[in-house]
């Protein structure tokens, strides 16, 4: 069974930006919060490699939005 790190990704940028307790909860354990949005017993690796992503890609929407703010969009 192949995983689509990228669709794991995508799918808890969703979940933690659509849901404020969840934000929260990955901000301050995010290794945790992943494993237990995922319900999936990855390995380390592939892991944080998820981890690293849903930050990425956390933090470029919330600069993008702020960035957005400053011009007026």
């Amino acid at each position: 069974m192949a995983i689509d790190i990228k669709k794991i990704i995508e799918e808890l940028v969703k979940k933690i930006k659509g849901d404020k307790d969840v934000g929260e909860k990955f901000q301050k354990n995010p290794v945790k919060t992943v494993e237990g949005l995922i319900g999936v017993d990855l390995p380390d690796d592939q892991l944080n490699a998820v981890v690293e992503g849903v930050k990425a890609k956390v933090n470029l929407d919330g600069i993008a939005d702020k960035l957005g703010g400053l011009f007026g969009r």
